[in-house]
């Protein structure tokens, strides 16, 4: 019958559920009660905070920062691309070379902003 099939599933979902629902309510009933002033702290390392928390960041920070979450996705793309090469058809070959090309392309405009110098 149909509704065996989600028996599995219809106990999972009440493990998932049931289970974070019991952690909340277990640390809730051990934590300690009594209120701390060290707990309200700011937490630096151990030390004790000194000057403001919020900072300025240079725009070239945030832009390393995105071409280094590009380039990762790129090399997922071509592990997995590389894993399956040989069962490839020629169309998803091509589709990689646009891919690779337009990789190229967006190095190349990198690097004449002279926005990323270390590569």
């Amino acid at each position: 019958m149909l509704l065996d099939d989600y028996y599995p599933v219809a106990v999972f979902a009440l493990i998932a559920i049931l289970f974070p629902a019991l952690a909340f309510w277990a640390s809730r009933f051990f934590r300690p009660t009594r209120f701390q002033p060290q707990k309200k702290m700011t937490y630096e390392c151990g030390e004790q905070p000194i000057g403001h928390g919020q900072i300025q960041f240079h725009v070239q920070f945030y832009i390393y920062a995105i071409i280094f979450v590009i380039f990762d996705i790129v090399t997922v793309f071509l592990m997995i691309w590389a894993l399956v090469l040989a069962d490839l058809s020629d169309s998803a070959r091509w589709y990689m070379v646009i891919f690779l090309v337009l990789l190229v392309i967006g190095v190349t405009y990198a690097l004449k902003k002279e926005k990323i110098l270390w590569i």
